[in-house]
């Protein structure tokens, strides 16, 4: 039955929906349960949501022995479950794509530095740790809540288009634009990572440049160990790596790809940082390391400058907020549509009892798929860089706005009539993100990419740095909001959030995945606070997504439940069970009560999860 709060709805008003943790909070406010509540924390993190209180109850009416039949019990029926996966601890937790960059970043608390130097760390280190997917070629999204600040900001180092890049020449044909994009010296934007660096640092950090390089350094000279999944994307992407021989050099060893197992280094990256130590991250826009980039880039035939360099800067912009159930979400703002869109999903989903519709059920997917389409439908026509576009924000915004939007849904069959324009470009999904709380409360956000595995392919000579090819995330078409301009930085789905609880802070939480970001994201939510999931079991349960005709259904789904989705007209794919195709989250959960962090990496890759 599909239950509605949508005036005139043919079906019956629900119930709202209690909070995950009420119970728990009226138990910690009873003198009489506040010990055993406070022995209990772990239970508001999982799914079996009914037993917060319940274990009070028989602590005060029943014998030891009964006490512990029943624990024994809870115990073997959660096995496997969040008990086991989260990872706990009381004053710091780091999350990240890679168990070296988490390490860093835990490093870094730990001598002293604060929750923006150790995402800044991390953020280089993911250069040697993941270099297909992010690093200091490339740019993204920051989100960042000091614990002495009720606003939190988001910084913008998204890249940036080359003064060069006018329509005139990349959409001189139909498929000119994708050609010019795909990867190559005329796909590469200016990169933002150095200068969030400089202005984080500076504002909100309390170590120096050189000081949160020196990890990343180490890294490049070191070496480490290539993981299974970057080989394999390593062997999937041979064609681009091997038309630059300064990225070849890097990925090759003996004349063959390195294996997993081998050392990967990269001691050209790691004097460009030395160099960046010493002279600061102007020496990336204004100074030598800058020039080799424009040599290099302008070698391989591309139209970079040394006034793009210096033309760029990071951008301090207000995040987007909104509201879930009684949660604050605050997220990425344009340029980039991931947060916009994905409060207007969580907008939409509100409406629905989907406790009642059950998780992951054919009901609560055939209504969560419907709503995608409309959301991936408003985003594609609206969204672009605000400094050359006026985007309807608060429109998407709007709980009325998603009231109208609901209304249109057919509950009995999928529809196919709302379509996201513009398909040919695809966002893709080798992006990373990291997630961080420190002692003091400081929270990061941090989602950064350099756009299709290996990004552009081009490492100019001498400089050990693979840039992106973000150019492709432009409009293939002219005349459109995110069509390519001069100096105009193109949209994303990165959405970097943060959620607040009665105005503190409750979960931080981010994934790669382009397009999957919004519908990954908005599933873990609702997982979290509807479904009472911890951050492990919210993040490692199946996923589905929509763009428009095709639903993606992870393997983990019920067979039956697949089946009642083809009946109701979904044009289903099935995916493996765990499947990088929906993103690979980091989150970290953070108890309201006892304040204790429960920290998760998505097993769909090679992330982990450390606190202290």
């Amino acid at each position: 039955m599909l239950v509605l709060n949508t005036t005139g709805s043919k079906t019956a008003p629900y119930t709202v929906i209690a909070m995950p943790l009420q119970l728990v909070q009226q138990s910690y406010h009873n003198k009489e349960n506040a010990s055993l509540s406070a022995n209990w924390q772990v239970a508001c993190n999982t799914s079996q949501g009914q037993f917060k209180v319940f274990f009070g109850q028989i602590l005060n009416k029943h014998s030891f022995t009964t006490c512990f039949i029943w624990l024994s019990f809870v115990i073997i029926f959660l096995a496997g479950n969040i008990l086991a996966q989260d990872v706990i601890a009381n004053r710091a937790m780091v999350s990240s794509a890679h168990p070296v960059a988490t390490e860093v970043g835990i490093d870094i608390l730990q001598t002293g530095g604060n929750a923006v130097d150790a995402a800044m760390a991390m953020a280089f280190a993911l250069s040697i740790v993941e270099p297909n997917a992010s690093g200091i070629g490339g740019g993204g999204f920051m989100l960042i809540k000091m614990a002495n600040s009720n606003q939190a900001v988001m910084i913008d180092y998204r890249e940036m288009a080359p003064g060069g890049a006018v329509q005139d020449y990349y959409y001189q044909s139909e498929n000119s634009f994708a050609e010019l994009t795909q990867d190559g010296p005329y796909s590469i934007g200016v990169p933002g990572l150095v200068a969030c660096a400089d202005t984080v640092l500076q504002k909100y950090g309390s170590m120096t440049l050189k000081q949160i390089l020196q990890p990343a350094i180490r890294l490049f000279q070191t070496g480490v160990v290539v993981s299974e999944n970057l080989n394999s994307m390593i062997l999937d992407n041979i064609e681009k790596i091997i038309q630059y021989p300064e990225t070849a050099d890097i990925f090759f060893k003996d004349m063959l790809p390195v294996e997993a197992g081998d050392t990967l280094k990269n001691l050209m990256l790691g004097n460009s940082l030395s160099a960046m130590a010493e002279k600061g991250g102007e020496s990336f826009y204004h100074g030598e390391i800058g020039k080799a980039i424009v040599d290099g880039v302008q070698q391989a035939g591309g139209i970079l400058t040394t006034q793009d360099l210096k033309a760029y800067a990071a951008m301090i912009r207000m995040p987007v907020q909104g509201e879930y159930r009684g949660y604050q979400i605050v997220s990425s703002s344009p340029p980039s549509g991931g947060g916009t869109h994905l409060i207007q999903l969580l907008n939409m989903m509100e409406l629905f009892d989907v406790q009642k519709l059950g998780h992951n059920s054919a009901d609560y997917i055939h209504i969560f798929s419907e709503a995608m389409k409309i959301v991936y439908a408003d985003k594609s026509l609206n969204t672009a860089d605000p400094e050359f576009y006026q985007i309807p924000v608060d429109t998407f915004l709007s709980k009325h706005y998603a009231q109208r939007l609901v209304a249109t849904i057919n509950f009995d069959s999928a529809r196919f009539d709302y379509a996201p324009k513009n398909l040919t470009r695809r966002e893709s999904n080798s992006t990373s993100h990291l997630s961080i709380v420190d002692e003091a409360g400081n929270i990061v956000a941090l989602t950064q990419s350099i756009n299709s595995w290996f990004g552009s392919g081009v490492t100019p000579p001498g400089t050990g740095i693979l840039l992106n090819n973000h150019l492709n995330d432009f409009d293939s078409k002219p005349g459109m909001p995110n069509s390519i301009e001069p100096y105009k930085r193109p949209t994303s789905s990165i959405a970097p959030t943060i959620v607040l609880l009665q105005g503190k802070p409750f979960m931080t939480l981010g994934t790669p995945g382009g397009t999957r970001i919004i519908s990954a994201l908005a599933q873990i939510i609702i997982n979290v606070i509807d479904f009472e999931m911890g951050m492990d079991q919210a993040i490692e349960a199946p996923r589905v997504h929509c763009l428009h005709k095709t639903l993606h259904v992870e393997g983990r789904i019920e067979q039956n439940v697949v089946q009642k989705l083809i009946e109701l007209g979904h044009q289903v794919k099935l995916h493996a069970d765990y499947d990088n195709y929906f993103g690979g989250a980091q989150g970290i959960l953070i108890d309201p009560i006892s304040n204790r962090l429960y920290g998760a990496a998505d097993s769909r890759r090679d992330g982990k999860a450390i606190g202290f």
